[in-house]
C-alpha cells in the first residue's frame, strides 16, 4: 500500500495565499480584490508586494463581484477573496449575472468554508458552496485536499479560461502531497489502488479517507482513493474506470449531502454505470458552534465514517 506520510500541518488558506504572491510575480495581469478580510483570507503577503494591483473593497461583497467582472472585461485576472459564505450565497446573483452568465475571467476565491470553521458557527459555516456554484453554467468548481494542492491550483487557474470557484479551509490539516504533485483542473488523482471499493473524497476529507485505507486494508477490504479536487468539470473517466474494478463507491466531503460531490457522481453511475453508492457528507442539516474535530465527529465526516459507508457499499454489491 502506498503511504503518504505528513510532510507539514498548515491550513489550506495559507496555500492560497502563497499561490497569489507567486502569480503576482509571474503575471502581471493578475489583480487582487477583497472584502476586508485581508489577513483572514492570506492576501496580506499580495498586498504589502503589489499595493498597486490590490484593491480592499470593505464589506460590500456585492461590489467586489461587479468590480471584479469589470476589471475581466478590461482584460486583468481578477482574484477576489472572502469567507466562502459570503463568496457565494451573499453575491449569489452577482455571480449569476456579471460574471457566470456573462462568461467573465474571475476566480472566486473561498475561505472558512464547511464545519471545520469551527466556533464561528452555522452562520459562517456555509456547507451549500459547492452545489450553487456547480450549478451555475460557465463555473468551475475546486476543491482542494491540503496546502501544497492548493496552492497549485492557485496557480492553476489563472490560466485557466473563465470562471472558477476555488474553495478552502480555515484550520491547520495535514499536508501529505508532494510539493511537485501534478494539478490539472478536471482530472482526478489516483492516490491508492484498490480492488473492493473505490472512495471519492473531495478537499479535507481526502486526509480521512486515506486513514480510512489504512484501517479497511486492516479488515482485508482493498479500497482505492482518489482525490477528487475538481468538482466541475467532473472526471467521468476516472470515476467508471474505478468503478469498473470495484462495482461499488463511496462519496467523501465536507459539504451537505445535497447538490455536492456524491450528487454529481450519483448522476455519472445511474446514466452509465449503476452500482451501490454510499455518501458521507452533513445530513441535510446545519452546523453548529464547536472545535472542528469535534464537529466532525459528531456530524459523521470522519475515517471512521468513511470506513463504516465502504463496508456498507461492499455489502449492498455482495447482497
Amino acid at each position: 500500500m502506498k503511504q503518504y506520510p505528513i510532510l507539514d500541518k498548515k491550513d489550506t488558506r495559507s496555500g492560497f495565499g502563497a499561490g497569489l504572491l507567486q502569480l503576482g510575480n509571474q503575471n502581471p495581469e493578475v489583480v487582487a480584490l477583497c472584502a476586508d478580510l485581508t489577513g483572514s483570507v492570506k492576501m496580506d503577503a499580495f498586498q504589502k508586494a503589489f499595493p498597486e494591483r490590490f484593491f480592499q473593497v470593505g464589506i460590500a461583497e456585492a461590489n467586489m463581484m461587479g468590480i471584479a467582472a469589470g476589471m475581466a472585461t478590461a482584460g486583468k485576472i481578477p482574484f477576489t477573496g472572502t469567507f466562502a459564505n459570503f463568496s457565494t450565497g451573499r453575491v449569489y446573483d452577482q455571480i449569476r449575472q456579471s460574471i457566470a452568465y456573462s462568461q467573465k475571467n474571475v476566480k472566486i476565491c473561498a475561505s472558512h468554508a464547511g464545519l471545520t470553521l469551527g466556533e464561528d458557527g452555522a452562520t459562517h459555516q456555509i456547507l451549500e458552496d459547492l452545489g450553487l456554484m456547480k450549478m451555475l453554467p460557465n463555473m468551475t468548481v475546486i476543491n482542494p485536499c491540503d496546502y501544497n494542492q492548493t496552492k497549485a491550483a492557485t496557480l492553476a487557474i489563472a490560466d485557466w479560461n473563465g470562471a472558477v470557484y476555488l474553495r478552502f479551509g480555515r484550520p491547520v490539516v495535514p499536508v501529505f502531497l508532494p510539493e511537485n504533485t501534478p494539478f490539472e483542473i478536471g482530472k482526478a488523482l489516483l492516490l491508492q489502488e484498490g480492488s473492493d471499493v473505490s472512495i471519492f473524497a473531495t478537499g479535507h476529507l481526502v486526509w480521512q479517507a486515506l486513514e480510512a485505507c489504512q484501517q479497511l486494508a486492516q479488515k482485508g477490504i482493498s479500497a482505492e482513493i482518489i482525490n477528487i479536487h475538481t468538482i466541475k468539470p467532473l472526471d467521468e473517466v476516472a470515476i467508471l474506470q474505478s468503478i469498473q474494478k470495484t462495482k461499488c463507491a463511496v462519496s467523501a466531503e465536507e459539504h451537505q449531502k445535497h447538490g455536492g460531490l456524491g450528487d454529481s457522481i450519483a448522476q455519472v453511475l445511474v446514466q452509465k454505470m449503476p452500482c451501490p453508492l454510499e455518501m458521507v457528507a452533513v445530513q441535510d442539516t446545519f452546523g453548529e458552534s464547536g472545535k472542528p474535530e469535534e464537529l466532525m465527529q459528531k456530524y459523521g465526516l470522519t475515517a471512521a465514517n468513511i470506513v463504516d459507508a465502504a463496508q456498507k457499499a461492499i455489502a449492498r454489491k455482495n447482497a
